[in-house]
């Protein structure tokens, strides 16, 4: 019994799961925790604090983190030190220009910053990403040694002090959200901390950096870079396409934000088996190995479909339950947008690890001109609902109103405005599913030229997935 358990607590995917199932249940709970400490919109500042950090992170990080999991899987002691004294240089310099850009910003157009939505990005984003900087760093380089164990301590640190503070204040303390951003940036210099002690993110290595090794995380790089930007804009474009409407404005973003993170936490599973895959396929693909890319590409994209099918059907099926669990009252409307998002997830599977695989096989710009193609149909349409279709729908209701008695005014009016808020965000979710089919049909393209693989075979692919799980559990 001892040495099964052992076993399982060392299988690379069960602590890749682990690292985002534990994470993403504190901040499940977290999120919880916000919802109901901070009114429509504050929480919708919050969000968009949080989003645009992220999505910036993605630039920052997008340079170097591809090319450190794939040039390390293969890499000796020496290239190793030189690779991840790189990661360190370019890092901070990726930081620092993001930092001063926005300072700039911040300082040039104040009065727009402070009368929108983006005021907490704009006044924390610059200490907020050199305190998180050894913290990435160290994810990046861990997950190209398949250290997920360290990787899980750094995460639940980093997620559960800042959840335990939120659980705290929910109870006793009724803080304002400016104290809840400097909890939030204490807990990231707390994990940081964690991070550089063992060395786990490289820092004093950053001497090692040699021209070469930082040209060639930079070639790769480039086309990394705007992979995880267009990555992260799929989904964040949503939420700043949303937040900039003077419509929808921060109480859209947090209807939205509600089903959305419900369906951040479906993908739980889906994340950590791209990151296990990611390793395993770059370094079949440096040695040559084709077959070994197909046959994990085929059952990690073959499985993770099949074991999303029951998933969606549940989410469809207890849809309004699950959004009321998370948002509580005031957010049953948004039952339908994650109803959608069902939809959208039967397809996310096959896209992610289609982009893994491109990663993998060193075709860093397919996989950026994919992400292209989605990000620029996502942004259009997502404009094109969000703003078009509520001028139509507010003509609409003018002609009505026309027709009405004055008593009856004000009563169509807001009938009128939040129909058109829900349908307006039920429309961005079904862009979603758009987008998502458009990278699937480039991805399979751009795979197919170099690796000749047919969707026929997902289901021989996941099927083995699932028959090679149950014969490892039993023996």
């Amino acid at each position: 019994m001892n040495n099964a358990f052992s076993k399982i607590l060392k299988n690379k995917n069960f602590l890749s799961l682990a690292n985002n199932g534990l994470v993403a249940v504190f901040g499940f709970f977290g999120f919880l925790l916000l919802v109901r400490s901070l009114n429509t919109n504050e929480f919708g500042e919050w969000v968009l604090l949080i989003t645009t950090a992220n999505f910036l992170d993605m630039l920052r990080f997008g340079i170097t983190r591809t090319a450190i999991v794939r040039f390390l899987s293969g890499a000796d002691k020496k290239e190793s030190k030189q690779l991840i004294g790189s990661n360190w240089v370019i890092n901070f310099f990726s930081t620092l220009i993001l930092a001063l850009i926005v300072l700039a910003v911040r300082h040039f157009f104040y009065n727009t910053v402070n009368s929108s939505g983006f005021v907490l990005f704009f006044k924390w984003f610059p200490l907020l990403a050199f305190i998180n900087l050894p913290f990435n760093n160290a994810q990046s380089v861990l997950q190209a040694k398949l250290r997920f164990d360290y990787m899980l301590i750094l995460r639940l640190i980093n997620v559960g002090v800042f959840m335990f503070f939120l659980l705290v204040n929910y109870f006793w303390l009724h803080v304002s959200l400016t104290t809840i951003v400097y909890a939030y940036l204490l807990t990231n210099i707390l994990t940081s901390v964690v991070a550089m002690i063992p060395n786990w993110d490289g820092l004093k290595y950053i001497t090692k950096a040699t021209r070469a090794a930082n040209k060639q995380i930079l070639n790769f790089g480039k086309y990394s870079t705007g992979t995880l930007i267009g990555s992260n804009l799929l989904k964040s474009a949503d939420t700043f396409i949303i937040g900039l409407s003077p419509f929808l404005g921060t109480a859209g973003v947090a209807l939205y934000s509600i089903p959305l993170k419900l369906t951040e936490i479906i993908e739980i599973p889906l994340r950590s088996f791209a990151m296990t895959a990611f390793p395993g396929m770059s370094k079949a693909s440096i040695e040559g190995n084709k077959d070994l890319v197909k046959h994990i590409f085929y059952t990690n994209a073959g499985g993770m479909t099949l074991l999303m099918i029951p998933i969606m059907l549940f989410c469809f099926i207890f849809a309004k339950e699950l959004v009321y669990i998370l948002g509580g009252t005031g957010y049953e409307s948004t039952t339908g947008i994650l109803r959608i998002f069902t939809i959208y997830g039967l397809f996310l599977p096959l896209d992610r690890f289609i982009g893994v695989a491109l990663d993998s096989v060193n075709m860093p710009r397919s996989n950026f001109l994919k992400v292209v193609y989605m990000a620029v149909a996502n942004v259009i349409g997502d404009t094109l609902v969000v703003f078009a279709f509520y001028y139509v729908a507010l003509s609409t209701s003018l002609l009505t109103l026309f027709s009405l008695p004055t008593h009856n005014l004000h009563m169509i009016a807001t009938v009128s405005h939040h129909f058109s808020v829900i349908t307006s965000l039920e429309g961005v979710a079904v862009v979603t599913i758009s987008f998502t089919l458009i990278g699937i049909f480039v991805g399979y393209h751009f795979l197919k030229q170099s690796f000749d693989i047919h969707l026929r075979k997902l289901l021989q692919g996941g099927i083995l997935f699932f028959s090679q799980s149950i014969f490892r559990k039993r023996s």
